[in-house]
């Protein structure tokens, strides 16, 4: 699995301006199983993505198509970690 962090490279109200392409974006990956869990950061500096389980190239993809990126409004940095411990609910994503 992986976290992404999101972080915000323009104000805010530039961000604002991506947010419903970048809401359609998330959209079409929760439906396609790829994200687990997303939201802003608190304070909102950026945001949050976990993603399910795939290959790092598959993912750096889905990013890559993300409009925070394209725009170059936001940078990520990507964690991989294995979830080991997880409820039910979240265990389906690692495999």
């Amino acid at each position: 699995m992986f976290v992404v962090m999101l972080h915000y490279l323009q104000p805010l109200a530039v961000i604002d301006r991506h947010i419903a392409e970048h809401r359609a974006y998330l959209d079409r990956h929760y439906e396609a199983g790829h994200f687990i869990a997303s939201g802003p950061q608190v304070p909102r500096i950026g945001g949050v993505i976990v993603a399910a389980r795939m290959a790092r190239e598959a993912l750096d993809a889905i990013l890559a198509d993300d409009p925070f990126y394209r725009e170059g409004v936001a940078q990520y940095q990507v964690v991989e970690f294995e979830a080991t411990k997880a409820v039910p609910a979240v265990q389906q994503f690692e495999r």
